[in-house]
């Protein structure tokens, strides 16, 4: 009776967050509508979330792209293969890699520091004091922040598939050779549109879910500093979470609109 008492806490809680979640992106949308835009604060935002993840998201594809080809390579050799390494690489790194890594390393970096930061202002009643004052705090605070998340990560994703590729050229040539516009003919080649397409519509959901779960676990952040910890660790998760889920649902509607 004990375990199923606490299971039936655990899907309570559960689905008491998904509702709160869904409650609070309705009124994300019912806001970003109306005037007056905070344009200065989203520059700001695009600012703090993108050139300040860039370096971060450059280094981790630059890596990825090395390690992916260093690692293929022998497999390739082994069926004669190697000439197609390049085009390996590049599907790779577009279809999933560099969406997926950059939306979690921005679910890390992102997440946390949005949950954290917003948290802060609630627990220090900083939020309560903009209210008061007649300022929109969830105009200024949220939707900036939303957008501008929603905006640069698909950035910094395509910026990711082309430090990955250049690294994918150095892992080719550490026991091989080829020319740089052979590897770059060879890479883009095997692409097209069912490839592309995809993967930045998809970066668009994943910046937009964690952009919406950073900002409501800080947003209603309680219990004082513990729960601006909790906001913070429980954002990167969730999002992390949900970057999965969303990947899942766009690999399965490109498969079935025949895209792969």
């Amino acid at each position: 009776m004990g375990t199923v008492k606490l299971l039936k806490q655990i899907d309570n809680a559960f689905f008491r967050e998904v509702g709160e979640i869904a409650q609070f992106t309705a009124r994300f949308f019912q806001t970003v509508t109306k005037p007056k835009q905070e344009w200065e604060e989203f520059i700001n935002q695009c600012f703090w979330v993108g050139y300040k993840t860039l370096t971060l998201v450059g280094i981790t594809a630059f890596i990825m792209g090395l390690v992916l080809t260093i690692q293929s390579r022998p497999t390739l050799v082994e069926f004669g293969a190697e000439s197609l390494l390049p085009s390996m690489v590049s599907v790779s790194l577009v279809r999933e890699i560099s969406p997926v890594i950059t939306a979690l390393i921005c679910a890390g970096k992102i997440g946390s520091g949005m949950g954290a930061e917003l948290g802060s202002m609630r627990v220090t009643e900083q939020i309560d004091a903009m209210e008061v004052s007649g300022t929109n705090p969830f105009k200024y605070l949220v939707v900036t922040r939303v957008l501008a998340s929603t905006v640069m990560v698909p950035i910094l994703s395509s910026v990711g598939i082309a430090i990955g590729l250049c690294g994918g050229y150095l892992g080719v040539n550490i026991r091989g050779h080829i020319s740089w516009n052979l590897f770059w003919h060879q890479a883009f080649e095997a692409l097209s549109f069912g490839d592309l397409i995809p993967s930045l519509i998809k970066t668009f959901f994943f910046g937009f879910a964690i952009g919406i779960i950073g900002c409501y676990k800080g947003y209603n952040s309680k219990k004082g500093t513990e729960g601006v910890g909790q906001s913070a660790t429980t954002a990167v998760i969730v999002a992390s979470l949900v970057v999965f889920v969303l990947d899942l649902i766009a690999v399965q509607v490109t498969d079935l609109l025949g895209l792969t």
